[in-house]
Parts: structure tokens; sequence; C-alpha cells
């Protein structure tokens, strides 16, 4: 079982990764448009990527564990049985359990399989003269570390196995749903490997990835679990 930290502590972590994700974002949303990959251009812009959802999610969510260990810093603990310091512990689990750890890994898993098999239908290689080999990694690799850290630092607690899977489900419903209206609108893919299927090719492609985020819920939890077994964590001293 993982030694529980101070909320001192995890605030110097949370502030610290909270910026390279603010930094990330910046120097995502600075990215020039060429012909060759007009991105941020085209219809749906940046939204239409799973990986910069991901991005916003995750500095959203870290933002939010800077603001929750800031509350129990300056509260006394009377004040954090309940109301809204307690309500936005839950949304900070809910958030990470649900959402935040298994798209992030997915989007680690996806990628870099992808990438492995054939890089031109998920990074083709011009974007090397686009996008920087730091940002590529800050947007597809260094993710995962960074969430291990947080359930690490932190126990999240795990609510119901179905509503969460459902939640996930629900997520990649949407996200899907999406992609394809985003083709209906403008004739264009999210991304290359998208244009080389046929429509049965698609089917079993969106399949695929869609059952895939369960397992990596159940990973989450597993993963949780062995760090913090199945008692939860003694109260965190200010310091």
């Amino acid at each position: 079982m993982a030694a529980t930290m101070s909320w001192g502590s995890c605030l110097c972590i949370h502030v610290l990764i909270f910026a390279w994700y603010v930094f990330t974002l910046s120097a995502n949303c600075s990215l020039v448009n060429t012909e060759r990959h007009p991105g941020a251009k085209t219809y749906g812009g940046r939204w239409k990527y799973l990986t910069f959802l991901n991005l916003v999610m995750q500095t959203v969510f870290f933002g939010l564990c800077v603001l929750i260990d800031i509350i129990h810093l300056i509260l006394p603990a009377k004040a954090l049985r309940g109301g809204v310091p307690s309500l936005l512990v839950k949304l900070r689990d809910t958030l990470f359990t649900v959402l935040a750890f298994p798209i992030g890994s997915f989007v680690f898993s996806s990628f870099w399989s992808i990438y492995a098999y054939d890089r031109e239908l998920v990074y083709p290689k011009y974007l090397d003269d686009i996008i920087p080999v730091w940002l590529n990694h800050a947007l597809h690799t260094i993710i995962i570390p960074l969430l291990f850290v947080q359930m690490y630092i932190q126990n999240h607690k795990y609510g119901s196995r179905v509503k969460g899977i459902l939640g996930l489900a629900l997520f990649s419903v949407l996200y899907l749903s999406w992609i394809l209206w985003v083709h209906h609108v403008a004739g264009i893919w999210v991304y290359p490997i998208m244009a080389k299927l046929s429509p049965m090719g698609l089917v079993l492609f969106f399949g695929g990835a869609a059952l895939t985020m369960a397992p990596l819920y159940l990973l989450g939890e597993k993963v949780n679990r062995n760090i913090w077994g199945s008692a939860g964590p003694q109260k965190k001293k200010k310091k």
C-alpha cells in the first residue's frame, strides 16, 4: 500500500503537472497550419481530435486537483467533511476513474500501436515538420507516467463498475458520432487510417476501439487497488 502524502506535497506535484499541461496546450494551439495539414482551419477545428480533447481534459483535471489541494490546506478539518469540498473530491475521483485514466491510456496505446504498424495511418511523416518531437511525446507519451504519478500520490474511489463503464461508453459513442458528423458535413476523416478502410472496416475499427475502453477502465481500477489496497487512505496532515 502506498504511503499517504500531505496535501502540501500533493499541491507541489499538481502545480507542476498543471503548469506542464497549460504549457503543452498553449504550444499545441500555437501550431501554424499549412496546406498539407490545415488542422484547426478545417471543420471542427482542434476539437475533432481525441488527442486534443484528452489534452484539455487532463489540463482541467489537474487544475481541479490544484484547487482541491488548496481548499484542504486553508480550510479547517470540520469544514471539509461535507459540502463543496466533499463534492469536489467526488468530482475529481469520477473524472479520473471514468475519463482521465481510460481515455489517456487509450490515446497512448492506440496512437503508438498504429504508429508502430504504419505511422502514415495516424501520424504522417510530414507532421514532423509541423509538430515538434517534444510536443508529439507530450501529447501521446508523457500522459501515461503523469497519470500513474497521480494514481500513486492520491487514492481515487471507484464507484459502481457498471456506471463507470457506461459513462465511458457514452463518451465513446458521442465521440464516434462527432467523427461521423465531421465526415458527413465536411467530407474529411479525422485520422488517415479511416480514409483507407471500407465501410465494414470502419465498423470493425470503431467497434474495436470502443470495446478497448472497458478493459482500460478495469486496468485503472486494478492498479489503484494494488497501490492502495481495499481500505481507503488515512487522512492527510496539513503542512
